[in-house]
């Protein structure tokens, strides 16, 4: 029997599909693009207050407050408010996890651990902290950081660095910041063989002098060059620093930069001051902060790509002015990136990158094709897409994947070629490949290299597929994965890539399909969702869940990309089986921690399960409509 467009519109694959897409529209509240919402942080909580609690500290030395930061009573008022939610937040087993639906570890709670001795609160809260401390003591320090971070000192210093300054730990275990090399231009960083990754600059010049001036260097000649640095480099933090006092907009690293001047005698020093305001401008109404200030662009390219998936005319969300006016035009003082590309956010300490760039060309390609755009009105998208093919291409590493942030910086965490960044960028150059190789493209006249660049960039995709057929990501994990990767997004983000360029028929894209297919679970989804509640002590406990939306979102969108095959198709029809019934019990906008931000730091966003599960829906109805047309 035939499919008629009225059993299509009718079906509870429709339904679902238009309820998930009418709740996300409703999410922009007015607006022109969407904000979201980014999980209270206890990591984020715990810093913030750590933070105001040493600029208090300087307020009870000083006769005269000054104009210049909150008074003392509205930092108390806030402290208490923080700390009030991370005891209401202390997981069953003593410690914290980053959100609220994350597992405890070390340094989560080592660093609230020292907010509540920073801010003079052990006394009123003993049997906490007992608990607590007893979560430390069974891992060890030292000994937890080292498993957690490994290698990589990017979070490692900061936190030994608070826990020494609550007088947890002693300065000599913090290791020491070489944070004169701050004073070279940004430039050749990536040659200096710093000990942090290429976002944590301004970290590694304030607790690299907190080290400093705490703990004088053995070395007289070392002792010579910081003392002689101190205050250069110092002007190289007020230059980075955003209008908006955060750098990258990140409560932890605005905590750690400014704790460490404040407690070296520079409260009212301008950064400090700014990142103070910063601070107290970003808590929430319930005494929290985020690990960020939101993700606004990076959600708004995500929710205009996955509307264009179905019927939705997304050139009439009124986006597009929004979205082209978040692209930097200027030398960014923070990382020196040129021009071009796209941050996660509007706000002044966003970073353009190499995620959330792609993210925005493939957003403004959908609204380009969209019925109702009008090239009149804005005349720039090629030029400003083109703009930001051609910031990409620059970014290529020489392992031809593509980083985050910079090229060529080192091999550290978050700093390496991505499987899933390079992907995206994939994505991104196939669909604006014919204004590339157009006239005023970057590789007019050379479609040969072109095809090279592609061809070399997959052979990097394959180098980086794992023996059983997956990809990792770089800025997503799975918290209940031993090695907390999290191969489902990887594999459906690099598959989508293969799609693109017609390479799904490939063997080493049918690796990954079958993959994808092998780990669906007993429940017909993807990965793991996480559920809360709190048992009869009031503590918080954290339960797994067999599937969660997000991953089992990314895995159905994926294989509708697959080659046809019984097997695919039995996965896939269960697959929208858990998906609908997400839709009608509500279910479809229950978060997973499966974000990662800095090194292992776990957040989640509320709008990422209704973005993804939109856009598998909608990727199911247009192939089911497709099917309509071609019956």
């Amino acid at each position: 029997m035939a499919t008629t467009t009225e059993s299509i519109t009718t079906s509870p694959l429709h339904i679902a599909y238009k309820t998930a897409r009418d709740y996300l529209l409703d999410q922009r509240q007015d607006s022109d693009h969407w904000t979201g919402q980014l999980a209270a942080s206890s990591l984020s909580t715990a810093t913030a207050i750590s933070t105001l609690a040493l600029v208090r500290q300087h307020y009870q030395a000083t006769t005269n407050e000054q104009s210049d930061l909150p008074t003392k009573n509205q930092l108390s008022q806030t402290i208490d408010n923080g700390l009030a939610w991370l005891a209401n937040n202390q997981s069953q087993d003593g410690g914290w996890g980053d959100t609220n639906l994350s597992y405890s570890n070390i340094a989560t709670t080592i660093l609230v651990i020292a907010a509540f001795k920073l801010a003079d609160q052990e006394s009123s809260n003993v049997k906490l902290l007992q608990a607590a401390q007893e979560y430390v003591d069974n891992i060890g320090i030292e000994e937890g950081l080292r498993k957690r971070y490994g290698k990589d000192k990017t979070f490692a210093i900061p936190i030994l660095a608070n826990a020494a300054l609550a007088g947890m730990v002693p300065w000599k275990k913090v290791a020491a910041l070489p944070f004169e090399l701050a004073c070279f231009p940004n430039a050749v960083y990536r040659f200096l063989g710093l000990p942090v990754v290429s976002y944590a600059i301004p970290a590694l010049v304030a607790i690299g002098q907190a080290r400093f001036l705490h703990r004088r260097p053995r070395n007289p000649l070392t002792w010579l060059v910081r003392k002689l640095t101190l205050n250069k480099s110092l002007r190289v933090l007020q230059r980075i620093q955003p209008t908006s006092g955060g750098y990258l907009e990140a409560i932890p690293l605005t905590s750690f930069v400014t704790m460490s001047l404040a407690a070296t005698g520079r409260v009212h020093h301008p950064v400090t001051t700014q990142g103070v305001n910063f601070l107290m401008s970003t808590v929430r109404d319930d005494g929290s902060w985020p690990i960020d200030s939101d993700l606004a662009t990076w959600n708004t390219s995500l929710a205009i790509k996955a509307l264009d998936q179905n019927e939705t005319d997304v050139a009439r969300l009124d986006a597009t002015a929004w979205l082209l006016s978040c692209q930097h035009t200027e030398r960014h003082p923070y990382t020196g990136a040129d021009p071009g590309g796209w941050g996660w956010s509007n706000l002044s300490g966003a970073v353009p990158d190499c995620d959330d760039t792609p993210a925005a060309l493939l957003a403004l390609d959908a609204i380009r094709r969209s019925d109702s755009f009008s090239a009149i009105d804005f005349p720039q998208l090629t030029t400003v897409a083109l703009a930001g093919v051609k910031w990409m291409l620059s970014l290529q590493n020489r392992d031809h994947g593509w980083p985050t942030f910079c090229r060529g910086w080192s091999t550290l965490p978050f700093d390496r070629s991505g499987a899933d960044l390079t992907a995206h960028v994939l994505r991104a150059l196939k669909v604006w490949e014919q204004e590339i190789l157009a006239a005023g493209g970057p590789f007019h006249g050379k479609a040969a290299e072109l095809q090279q660049l592609i061809e070399n960039a997959f052979a990097y995709l394959q180098r980086k597929q794992n023996g059983d057929g997956s990809w990792f990501p770089l800025w997503f994990g799975n918290q209940d994965r031993s090695d907390e990767e999290n191969p489902v997004y990887g594999t459906a983000k690099v598959l989508l890539a293969y799609h693109a360029w017609d390479k799904s028929d490939d063997p080493i894209a049918q690796q990954g399909y079958q993959w994808l297919v092998d780990q669906a679970n007993r429940d017909g989804g993807w990965g793991s969702g996480v559920d809360k509640s709190r048992n009869a002590a009031g503590q918080l406990c954290i339960n797994r869940s067999e599937s969660g939306v997000e991953e089992t979102a990314l895995a159905i969108e994926t294989l509708l990309t697959a080659p046809k095959s019984e097997l695919t198709q039995n996965t896939l029809n269960k697959g929208l089986e858990w998906m609908i019934r997400s839709v009608e019990n509500g279910s479809f906008k229950d978060c997973s921690p499966i974000g990662f931000y800095f090194a292992k730091l776990w957040y989640h966003e509320r709008l990422y399960p209704v973005i993804f599960t939109v856009s598998a829906l909608g990727a199911a109805m247009k192939r089911l409509d497709l099917q309509h047309k071609q019956n």
